[in-house]
C-alpha cells in the first residue's frame, strides 16, 4: 500500500495551526533557544535551494523544542528592494502588490513544507510598522555622530537618470538601456561602520560557534594593517598628497606616486594639464570598469601622467604624479607610492613607462643592479642609497625611519583598514524613505520622532528614469518640524541590508508599537543561539548586523553586543551541475514534488543527500528512494500495530535485549549528530535502526512492549525530518498527544550491550557468504550446515585480544603467539596471528565463546533464510560429519564460520 504522505501533511498542518502549537511566550521556568534562518526576499517563489536552508533551521528547532527548551522559531521577509521596483517599472504592477503577492506565495509553500515556525510572530520590512524603526534607529545613529553625508561615487545612467547598483551594470552599460555608465559623484548618506572595526574585528574571537572561514572572511573584508602614513607636497602648488604604506624601510626607493582616477584631488591635478581631454578620457575608462576588474592580478595596468610632481620627504627628489586604473580610491588613502625595484606591480609598471628604478634593498649574498634587473626583489636585506639608515637590516630599519617621519612631522606610524564606511543611501523608490529634511533655516535636520514614520508616497510614476519618490510633490515639498519654514525631504531610499541587520530582535515584540522592539523581551531571547544562512552572506550581512548590535549595545538598548552565537552556513543545491535556478531551467517546484511524494519525502531527502555545509547535488531517482524508505517505514508500522495488540509475551529473550541495546545505543548516536548538524548520518542511523526493528517484527515471536516502545523511539527520532509522518503514525499506535510537543527520548547506558549486538549481527555476513556460494554452485540447495571453528581458536582469539587491547605494536602478535600454549597449533595458530596484525580492528571486538556465537546463529536463523533467499533447512554445528566439513572447518575462524551447501 502507498500511502498519501501529501494529504497526511495537509491533515496535521491544519492540527497544529488549530491548536497553536509553535505558539511561544518567555517562560524563565524553561532554558531558551532561539533559532534562526536568514529570512527569505520575496523576489518569486521557493525551490528546493531555499528550501533546504529552512528544512535544516526546522528540524533543529523540533530537536530542540523535544528536548525541553523553549524555543523562538520566527519568520518573516526581507521585502523592500530593487526586483520590486523594476517589476513595477517593467509591468506597471505596485511594488507593494508585487512583493505582497510574493510574500503570499512563499508563505504558502512554507506552510506546505510543515516548518514550525510561530507565525504570531512574522514580519516583513515593506510594512510601516517595521521600517517606521529603521527611520527611529537611523536617527539615533545620527545622534550619536554615527551618520554623516559625503559626496561619493555612484554608477550614473545618463539615459534612465538614475543610479544603478553595480549588479546592473553590465560590461559597462546600462542593464536596461545599454547606454554607456558614467561614474558621478553624488552627495550619500553613510554610517560610520569604521569607528567599530577594532571592535568587530577583535570579537570575532570570542564567536567560537562561527565556522573560521566566515570569521576569516570578515577578517579580510575589515583588513587592518599596521603601518606608516607618508605626506607628500606636490611641486609648485599647496597640494599635498597622503599615502600608506607597509614597506616605509623601501622610502627612499620611490620613483612615482600613482593616484586613483576616482580620488578627490585628481582633478586638481590634471586641471591646467595641456592634455586634460585625454586625461579625462582615461579617467572614464578606468571608472567604467569593476574594482575587481581594476585589481585583479592578470590586468593590464594603465597609467596616464598628471604633469605634477611629488616631493619625497625624506630626500627632496621629486617624483612624477601618474593616474593608475589599478589604484582604488577608497582603498588606502587612494595614492599609492611605487618603489619599482622592490614592488613586482610596480617593477611592470615602470617598466611599461619608461620609469626609473631605484634599489634601495640590497641582499647579502648579491648585488642589484637596476639596469639588468627582469623582476622586483622582495626578499629582505640590507637599505642602500638610503640616507642616515644605509647599512641597516631594511625590517629593522622600519620603526627607525617612522620615528625620523613624525619627529619632522612627514608623517608617522598608523593603522590602516580595509573597512569602507557603509553607504546606505538608494536613489529608488522601494524602500525606507531616509528621514532627513533640508531646511532653509535650520539646515539638514531629523524628522522628529513623533511623527515617525515617514511614509513612502503612493502618487509616484514609475517611467524607469530618474527616482520615482521625486515625481512626487506631496512628500517632497515639506515644513520643517523645527522651525515650520519651507523645506524639502531627502527622496533617498536606505540599502535594505538596514532592514535585515536587527530584525532579529523584532521578533521578539514584532507588534511593539512604542519602541523598536521590547527590551525585557529581547533580553530572555537574544543573542540568537542559532543562525543559518547562505556563505553568500558571510560579508556584508553578518558583518552590519554585528555593527548595529555594538551600536545599540552602547546606546544601552540591548545587553550583548555579538547578535548570533552560533552560525551554520549551509552549501547550496546543485541539479545537472549547476546551481538551482530558474534562468538555468533546472529548477525543482517543491509543490510539485510534495504533491506526488509528500513534503517528508523533501525534507528527508535534504538533510540525508549531503551534510548541511556541503553543496547537495538533487537527483530525481535518489529522492523517489527516499520517499521508497518512507513508504516501507510507514507500512511496517501499520503491520506491527496487530503483532503489539495479539502478541502477550512478557519475558525478554536476548533479541529482545538486542532491540533494546540498538535502540539506546541509536537514541545516543542520533542525539549527538543532530546537536553537531550531522543530519546525514543520523538518517543513515535511523535507517539501520528501522531495518533492525522490521527484522525483529518478521519473526513474530516478539515482546510487545519491547516492539511499541522501540518503534515511538524511532518515530521520535525521525520526527524532526519528517514530522507529518511521524505524528500519523504515532496517533496510529494509539497516542493522543502530538508527537511535535513529546519529550526527545533519552538512553539507558546500562541497556546498551556490545557482545550482544555483535554477535547477533554475525548472522548477516553468513547470509551473504551463502548468498555468494549459492551463486557459484548454481543449484537448488536442500541444506545449509554452517560449522563453527573448534573451541581453541576462540581461546587464541580473546588470548590475542586480552594481551593487546592496550597496544598499538601489533607486529608483535606473532612472537607472542608463538611463545605461548598456542604454538602447538603450528601454521593454524600464525594465520590467525597474521590475521590480527593485517586487521588490528579485530582487537577491538568483543570477546565471546563457541556457545554464544551458536546461539547468536540459532535466533536469527528466520533472518538468515530471509537475507540469503532461501527456503530450506539450516543447521548448525560445531562437530563436521566428514572429511570434506573438517578441511571446511580448519578454515573457518570466529565470527566467520565454514559454509556447507547441500
Amino acid at each position: 500500500m502507498e500511502p498519501d504522505f501529501y494529504k497526511i501533511a495537509k491533515k496535521w498542518q491544519q492540527e497544529w495551526e488549530r491548536n497553536e502549537i509553535f505558539k511561544v511566550k518567555e517562560d524563565k521556568n524553561k532554558p531558551k533557544f532561539y533559532c534562526l534562518e536568514m529570512f527569505p526576499y520575496p523576489s518569486g517563489y521557493l525551490h528546493m535551494g531555499h528550501v533546504r536552508n529552512y528544512s535544516i533551521g526546522d528540524a533543529y528547532a523540533r530537536f530542540k523544542r523535544m528536548n525541553g527548551f523553549n524555543v523562538l522559531y520566527p519568520m518573516g521577509y526581507d521585502s523592500f528592494g530593487l526586483p520590486a521596483e523594476n517589476a513595477a517599472i517593467k509591468h506597471g504592477a505596485n511594488p507593494k502588490e508585487w512583493t505582497e503577492k510574493n510574500i503570499e506565495g512563499i508563505k504558502k509553500q512554507q506552510k506546505e513544507m510543515g516548518f514550525s515556525y510561530d507565525w504570531s510572530r512574522e514580519i516583513a520590512t515593506h510594512k510601516e510598522e517595521y521600517y517606521k524603526w529603521n527611520q527611529w534607529l537611523f536617527i539615533q545613529f545620527w545622534k550619536k555622530g554615527l551618520v554623516y553625508q559625503k559626496e561619493g561615487l555612484v554608477n550614473w545612467c545618463p539615459s534612465c537618470k538614475t543610479v544603478l547598483a553595480n549588479e546592473q551594470v553590465i560590461d559597462g552599460k546600462c542593464w536596461r538601456c545599454n547606454s554607456e555608465v558614467e561614474k558621478r559623484n553624488l552627495k550619500q548618506w553613510f554610517l560610520k561602520i569604521t569607528a567599530y572595526a577594532d571592535r568587530l574585528l577583535k570579537d570575532l574571537d570570542k564567536l567560537e560557534g562561527w565556522p573560521e572561514p566566515v570569521k576569516t572572511m570578515q577578517r579580510n573584508w575589515i583588513g587592518r594593517s599596521e603601518g606608516t602614513l607618508i605626506k607628500f607636497k606636490v611641486k609648485d602648488t599647496d597640494l599635498e598628497l597622503a599615502t600608506f604604506t607597509t614597506r616605509v624601510d623601501t622610502i627612499y626607493g620611490i620613483t612615482y606616486l600613482v593616484i586613483a582616477p576616482e580620488h578627490p584631488l585628481t582633478q586638481e591635478l590634471i586641471k591646467d594639464l595641456e592634455n586634460r581631454a585625454e586625461a579625462e578620457k582615461f579617467i572614464q575608462e578606468c571608472l567604467k570598469e569593476s574594482y575587481e576588474s581594476r585589481t585583479a592580478e592578470d590586468k593590464e595596468k594603465r597609467g596616464f601622467f598628471t604633469g605634477k610632481y611629488a616631493i619625497n620627504p625624506v630626500n627632496n627628489e621629486a617624483v612624477p604624479i601618474y593616474i593608475a586604473n589599478y589604484v582604488l580610491g577608497d582603498y588606502g588613502t587612494g595614492v599609492v607610492m611605487a618603489v619599482p625595484a622592490h614592488d613586482q606591480r610596480d617593477f611592470m609598471f615602470a617598466k611599461k613607462y619608461n620609469l626609473p628604478i631605484k634599489v634601495v634593498i640590497q641582499p647579502e649574498d648579491y648585488e642589484l643592479d637596476p639596469e639588468k634587473m627582469t623582476r622586483a626583489y622582495t626578499e629582505p636585506g640590507i637599505l642602500v642609497n638610503s640616507g642616515k639608515f644605509n647599512g641597516m637590516n631594511n625590517l629593522e630599519a622600519i620603526p627607525e625611519i617612522q620615528k625620523y617621519l613624525e619627529e619632522n612631522n612627514w608623517g608617522g606610524k598608523t593603522v590602516n583598514y580595509k573597512l569602507r564606511d557603509w553607504l546606505i543611501s538608494r536613489q529608488r523608490y522601494w524602500g525606507t524613505p531616509i528621514p532627513m529634511i533640508y531646511c532653509e533655516n535650520c539646515g539638514v535636520v531629523p524628522e522628529k520622532e513623533e511623527n515617525l514614520p515617514v511614509r513612502l508616497p503612493e502618487d509616484v510614476k514609475f517611467t524607469g528614469s530618474g527616482n520615482p519618490i521625486e515625481t512626487s510633490k506631496t512628500f517632497v515639498e515639506t515644513t520643517c518640524s523645527y522651525c515650520g519654514g519651507k523645506a524639502r525631504r531627502e527622496t533617498d531610499t536606505m540599502d535594505t541590508f538596514f532592514d535585515s541587520s536587527w530584525y532579529f530582535l523584532r521578533y521578539t515584540s514584532p507588534r511593539e508599537d512604542k519602541q523598536p522592539f521590547d527590551k525585557e523581551k529581547v533580553e530572555y531571547w537574544l543573542p540568537v543561539d542559532q543562525y543559518i544562512g547562505g556563505i553568500e552572506h558571510a560579508v556584508l550581512h553578518l558583518l552590519y548586523s554585528r555593527f548595529f548590535t555594538k551600536v545599540l549595545y552602547d546606546l544601552g538598548l540591548v545587553n550583548f553586543e555579538e547578535p548570533f552565537t552560533r552560525l551554520l552556513t549551509q552549501g547550496m543545491v546543485i541539479k545537472d551541475g549547476a546551481k538551482m535556478s530558474k534562468s538555468l531551467g533546472n529548477v525543482v517546484d517543491p509543490q510539485e514534488f510534495n504533491q506526488k511524494y509528500g513534503p517528508d519525502t523533501s525534507r528527508l531527502f535534504i538533510l540525508f543527500a549531503a551534510s548541511p555545509e556541503k553543496e547537495l547535488d538533487w537527483r530525481d531517482r535518489a529522492a523517489e528512494g527516499t520517499y521508497r524508505f518512507l513508504v516501507k517505514l510507514y507500512n511496517n508500522v501499520i503491520s506491527a500495530k496487530e503483532l503489539i495488540k495479539n502478541n502477550e509475551r512478557k519475558e525478554l529473550d536476548n533479541y529482545d535485549k538486542y532491540i533494546l541495546s540498538v535502540i539506546n545505543r541509536g537514541v545516543k548516536e542520533v542525539s549527538d549528530m543532530f546537536e553537531n548538524f550531522k543530519f546525514n548520518l543520523a538518517t543513515a542511523r535511523i535507517m539501520q535502526i528501522s531495518d533492525e526493528l522490521f527484522t525483529y517484527i518478521r519473526r513474530q515471536d516478539i515482546n510487545s512492549k519491547v516492539l511499541k516502545e522501540s518503534i515511538e523511539t524511532l518515530l521520535k527520532l525521525i520526527s524532526p525530518m519528517t514530522p507529518h509522518i511521524a505524528e500519523e503514525l504515532w496517533h496510529e499506535l494509539g497516542n493522543n498527544s502530538f508527537i511535535s510537543l513529546e519529550n526527545w527520548p533519552r538512553y539507558d547506558e546500562s541497556l546498551i550491550d556490545d557482545k550482544l549486538e555483535f554477535l547477533i549481527n554475525l548472522h548477516k555476513s553468513v547470509a551473504e557468504d551463502i548468498r555468494t556460494i549459492k551463486k557459484l554452485v548454481n543449484e537448488d540447495v536442500k541444506k545449509v550446515k554452517i560449522i563453527l571453528p573448534e573451541d581453541w581458536k576462540y581461546e587464541l582469539y580473546n588470548f590475542i585480544k586480552e594481551k593487546f587491547k592496550d597496544k598499538d605494536n601489533h607486529r608483535e602478535i606473532v612472537k607472542e603467539v608463538m611463545s605461548s600454549e598456542f604454538k602447538q597449533y603450528g601454521k593454524s595458530a600464525i594465520t590467525i596471528a597474521n590475521n590480527f596484525v593485517k586487521n588490528p580492528q579485530l582487537i577491538s571486538q568483543p570477546m565471546f565463546n563457541r556457545d554464544e556465537e551458536m546461539n547468536a546463529y540459532l535466533i536469527t536463523i528466520e533472518d538468515i533464510k530471509l537475507r540469503s533467499g532461501l527456503d530450506c533447512e539450516i543447521e548448525v554445528t560445531f562437530e563436521p560429519s566428514n572429511e570434506l566439513e573438517k578441511k571446511k572447518q580448519q578454515n573457518a575462524s570466529p565470527g566467520k564460520p565454514a559454509i556447507v551447501l547441500e
